[in-house]
């Protein structure tokens, strides 16, 4: 008898914790119901960048320099503002829809790393401020009315490529003196592209060399093109920009020398990538000079009033350690204007 009435007093004390618990986990709900509004509402008025590039998202795409130029300007994602990213996996067909993905968002700049992407989201809106790190020729491509007065809701930085592919078949002709014959990697599907393209037709004459066109438009071609190049006499490789060369920077400088064509590209990464030798502007000032920019706009500045800029820094980099690969001495004086040499 003293076990059941021990049991009744233990059921007893146990009742009134339940509505007590209950009470407790209310009144929980109750003071972080406020902080979890607040927060949802900083988030929904903190400004959102959208980002439109071609590129595959794994592979950045800048990604990395604009947050690290951005943060130095006072901004913390997800604190004081957010990035709607969308990108293209190289289907610059896709860029149009991804373009009004962003604008249905409503962001508060977009922002392109190239021209493709900055050609897209200008068809897709001309209210939202856009912002471009990257275009060959903002003026031939109608982005922008003049580099000093852009106009309209467009502007940012210029790598003026076109003007660079004519140096870069400079610097491989005196590498090589008795060059007569350049394959040249583009993509007939890349606006800046193509554009390089025909710029560095008129430096092959003017230099006596003649080019061979390597066109590639998807990943599965590469091979098949240097083999191409190989069969068709080509004695050294000029690569010109686009997303896609970009993605495959390795795979390029690997085919480069499993068929012993001396190359040159336009961009550092590739030379440090295993790439022979580079020569273009300096690969972070463009986002860091987009960055100001975006930080402007947000803070009430119109991209019309924002001119066009323009690469100050240019960097010649020759890899010796590549040039070795494939059995090739590099002249003196070229190694002596090299702003970097990896050894």
């Amino acid at each position: 008898m003293t076990e059941v009435r021990d049991q009744k007093s233990a059921v007893r004390k146990t009742l009134p914790l339940g509505p007590l618990l209950l009470a407790l986990s209310f009144l929980s709900s109750l003071l972080l119901a406020p902080c979890s509004a607040a927060e949802a509402q900083q988030q929904a008025n903190i400004p959102r960048i959208g980002w439109l590039g071609a590129r595959p998202h794994s592979t950045g795409g800048g990604r990395d320099l604009f947050a690290r130029a951005f943060r130095t300007l006072g901004y913390t994602e997800g604190k004081n503002f957010a990035f709607e990213f969308r990108h293209a996996d190289n289907k610059v067909d896709r860029l149009p829809a991804l373009a009004d993905e962003l604008i249905r968002l409503k962001v508060d700049v977009l922002f392109t790393p190239a021209g493709d992407e900055a050609l897209a989201a200008k068809k897709a809106t001309k209210t939202i401020p856009i912002v471009f790190a990257g275009v060959a020729d903002p003026v031939g491509s109608g982005l922008v009315e003049s580099l000093s007065r852009p106009g309209g809701n467009v502007t940012g930085f210029s790598t003026i490529a076109p003007v660079l592919v004519g140096k870069r078949l400079e610097l491989l002709k005196e590498t090589i003196p008795r060059l007569s014959r350049v394959a040249v990697l583009w993509n007939n599907r890349a606006t800046a592209s193509a554009q390089s393209w025909k710029e560095i037709q008129l430096a092959a004459r003017e230099l006596g060399v003649e080019l061979y066109s390597m066109e590639v438009s998807s990943a599965d071609r590469f091979d098949g093109a240097f083999q191409e190049a190989i069969k068709a006499g080509s004695l050294a490789l000029a690569v010109i920009s686009s997303p896609l060369v970009a993605t495959n920077q390795r795979r390029i400088a690997q085919l480069a020398h499993k068929h012993r064509l001396p190359a040159i590209y336009p961009r550092e990464d590739f030379a440090d990538s295993g790439g022979l030798m580079s020569y273009g502007p300096d690969r972070t000032e463009p986002y860091v000079r987009a960055a100001v920019y975006v930080d402007k706009i947000l803070k009430g500045t119109k991209p019309a009033d924002l001119p066009v800029e323009q690469p100050a820094k240019f960097e010649f980099i020759v890899n010796l350690k590549a040039a070795k690969q494939i059995g090739l001495t590099v002249p003196p004086n070229v190694l002596a204007r090299a702003d970097r040499v990896i050894q």
